[in-house]
């Protein structure tokens, strides 16, 4: 899995004209899922995402977490983070998730990060979506799963 990952003072969503989720201060994550990921991935982000110590604390250093400062989280499925450009102009997404693996492995994170207490809202998987934000820092990280350390499964 691939994470974008962007601190924000606010985000949201908007498919067909309405707005489906909307935030306030905390995390914007677009999501990709590949072709080779599984359970494993999916807690490799539960574990890292919500604790990520990216927001300031009384000294203006980057060393509080969503969940430490109750933020929110809204969670947007992006295959074409899987998007691939080596060769030629046009992207080649053969290492993505196919729609129904990507949408399970997605569904199953955003129930675990509501289990686990994270105010979390969601895009519309597989809709055209226009995702609006006030990017805050700025600051974004990216994370994927296949880059843990050796003996973390």
């Amino acid at each position: 899995m691939r994470a974008v990952i962007q601190r924000v003072s606010w985000s949201q969503v908007v498919v067909d004209g309405k707005v489906v989720a909307q935030i306030g201060r905390g995390l914007l994550v677009l999501l990709g899922v590949g072709k080779e990921d599984n359970e494993k991935d999916v807690e490799f982000m539960l574990r890292k995402i919500p604790n990520l110590r990216i927001f300031e604390d009384e000294e203006g250093k980057m060393n509080r977490s969503l969940m430490e400062i109750g933020g929110e989280l809204l969670l947007i499925s992006q295959f074409t983070l899987y998007g691939n450009c080596r060769k030629g102009l046009r992207p080649s997404f053969e290492k993505a998730a196919s729609p129904e693996q990507a949408n399970q492995l997605y569904e199953l994170l955003l129930k675990m990060l509501r289990e686990q207490g994270v105010k979390v809202q969601n895009g519309v998987f597989g809709a055209h979506m226009q995702v609006s934000l006030c990017n805050d820092g700025p600051v974004t990280i990216i994370l994927d799963s296949k880059e843990r350390r050796k003996g973390e499964q």
